[in-house]
């Protein structure tokens, strides 16, 4: 007899309990594993088990060690500006609340301009969320995806003026991408953004369903004391009133 048959646990997983649950929410969290899409240079997370039923332990319990801005994620304003709130400071209201979610179509590592901006619906109002659906979702796990767009300077100014509270986007970064940078390249989008209380949230997934719809959203990032970002769980849904 094995070391996990000898031990007697009553009973052992059978189904979900059917209970009523809320509907209509779409996961747009990546799925965090040592594969997981991360900026040059990080490292990948490492997880593994501690103790295993298999082993004949009671419990299964996993070890993660990773860095905070790989996979889907917010960042805190400390990750650019020392003087600005960690992760475990962040408030709820900036977490959760209304968005749009806007369809563009920037080219490979494109620019995204002011006027995109502008034209994309519905309209955003102030206290939104912004969730930018380009196409690099679909581009997870391959060599494209490290070709992203990003936001021209003035287009991120745009967002602080509009009164958005958080940018999500479905790839790396709002900045230029990594093969673009040259030598003193200081992240000028994060610092516009951070630097005036507009959170930034990356690598979502894109859910089609939800282009050009106004939103609910959550940004489950994770209270990491001082940090200066945190995995997070991002769910949105659309809201009942109409796209405009």
């Amino acid at each position: 007899m094995t070391a996990s048959a000898s031990i007697d646990r009553g009973f052992d997983w059978m189904s979900w309990l059917q209970v009523p649950v809320a509907d209509g929410w779409y996961d747009l969290t990546r799925v965090l594993d040592a594969d997981v899409e991360r900026v040059v240079g990080f490292p990948a997370p490492e997880i593994r088990l501690v103790r295993r039923i298999a082993d004949g332990e009671r419990a299964n319990v996993t070890e993660l060690r990773m860095v905070c801005h790989v996979g889907t994620h917010v960042d805190a304003p400390r990750h650019f500006l020392e003087a600005g709130p960690g992760a475990d400071e962040l408030p709820l209201g900036r977490l959760t609340g209304p968005g749009v979610a806007w369809r563009l179509r920037p080219e490979p590592m494109g620019t995204i301009t002011v006027a995109d901006l502008r034209a994309a619906r519905p309209c955003v109002r102030p206290g939104d969320a912004v969730l930018l659906h380009t196409g690099w979702a679909e581009r997870w796990g391959t060599p494209a995806y490290a070709r992203n767009p990003s936001l021209a300077l003035d287009a991120a100014q745009w967002l602080v003026d509009a009164g958005v509270r958080l940018l999500a986007v479905d790839f790396a970064t709002p900045d230029l991408a990594h093969e673009a940078r040259e030598d003193g390249f200081d992240w000028p989008v994060h610092r516009v953004l951070l630097g005036q209380g507009v959170l930034i949230c990356e690598h979502v997934a894109a859910v089609a369903d939800l282009d050009g719809r106004r939103v609910e959203t959550i940004f489950a990032g994770l209270p990491i004391r001082s940090a200066d970002g945190a995995p997070a769980r991002v769910l949105a849904r659309p809201l009942a009133e109409d796209a405009e």
